[in-house]
């Protein structure tokens, strides 16, 4: 795929789909010119396809959230609810009543009764983050519910029946929480029908660039600054950085130098202190560069020659498309947007 490199059904995705297709950077769009990203995308479209469990694992900031809402949005399901519950951030006691709901009088404070996510998700998709936190009791009440598609609300005698897909979210190595005991295993198999593991940031730095553009038009939409884009230098300097943080860190980047730019250009002197300082060393070096420096140096002047058009780079520096896409990755050279010098 010449210039961004990004899938058609990704593309089909915009248009009218609500806010989550309009909102560039969290549909995903799975913008992307990481061969793994690649893989993941076309994964994701496979399994959206079919009413399977999936098991969404990731560091913090990677996406999870995000790829859990696109297989949502490209199934069948996608007209009926999209219901989210964070295993993490409720007390134990509040989980279950949450997740399965109760009756009128199952404990004490239950005026009236109330269904839960369970109920709310039929027909959809329900999406469990931090699904390791699930305390033993509530691990055996949800295997049954994907077992028997059935229920009964806390204080309850009826059975309810439903139809839900359960995606699962985390964050931890789950093999090992079960290895440890602390997670059921026979839980694991029926979330894990297929498996998703996202990528750090790092491992898929050739992204930076284009999300950091679809950031940008995001937030300069937002705040009513459009034609807003990004210097090739404050470019290279995100490019340049490791995100520790992942893709929601550098969101959070791209929205405070959207925010404090002062012109159409986000230059340099935008981005937060960190970054600076790290660009501004790498400037400031008087030790003479080493022959893979040069080579990166080069390249990157190449790729900007030919507009971020890599075949015709390819042909330029005398090697296989293939090998520059090793290079870039070895160099960690941020992709132009073919015709332009800068993200736009």
């Amino acid at each position: 795929m010449g210039g961004v490199a990004r899938s058609e059904r990704a593309d089909s995705l915009s248009g009218d789909r609500g806010q989550l297709a309009r909102r560039c950077p969290m549909s995903m769009r799975l913008v992307t010119n990481s061969p793994v990203m690649h893989a993941i995308a076309e994964l994701v479209d496979r399994v959206a396809a079919t009413a399977s469990n999936v098991l969404v694992l990731g560091d913090s900031g990677t996406g999870k959230d995000v790829t859990a809402r696109l297989i949502h949005e490209r199934s069948p399901r996608r007209e009926r609810p999209l219901v989210k519950i964070d295993c993490a951030s409720l007390p134990e006691d509040l989980l279950e009543s949450e997740l399965f709901g109760y009756e009128k009088g199952a404990f004490t404070g239950a005026t009236e009764t109330k269904p839960g996510r369970l109920e709310a998700a039929d027909g959809g998709t329900l999406v469990l983050d931090e699904i390791v936190s699930l305390i033993p009791q509530s691990q055996a009440k949800l295997l049954r519910v994907i077992e028997e598609r059935s229920f009964e609300r806390l204080g309850g005698k009826q059975t309810i029946n439903i139809d839900v897909r359960v995606i699962a979210l985390a964050n931890t190595d789950i093999e090992e929480t079960v290895r440890a005991r602390r997670f059921r295993d026979d839980l694991y198999y029926r979330l894990a029908v297929v498996t998703i593991k996202l990528p750090r940031l790092i491992d898929r730095f050739e992204d930076i660039p284009e999300l950091a553009g679809c950031f940008v038009r995001e937030f300069a939409s937002r705040n009513g600054r459009p034609g807003v884009r990004l210097s090739t230098e404050a470019v290279d300097a995100l490019s340049s950085y490791d995100f520790p943080g992942n893709v929601r860190e550098l969101r959070n980047i791209i929205e405070h130098a959207v925010l404090t730019a002062n012109q159409e250009v986000i230059e340099l002197e935008a981005l937060p202190d960190y970054l600076r300082s790290a660009a501004r060393l790498m400037q400031s070096r008087t030790t003479k560069p080493s022959l893979a420096e040069l080579e990166a140096v080069y390249i990157r002047e190449v790729l900007e020659h030919t507009r971020g058009n890599k075949t015709r780079a390819a042909e330029i520096l005398g090697i296989s498309r293939k090998n520059l896409y090793e290079k870039m990755r070895r160099y960690k050279i941020g992709h132009l947007r073919a015709g332009s010098a800068a993200l736009n």
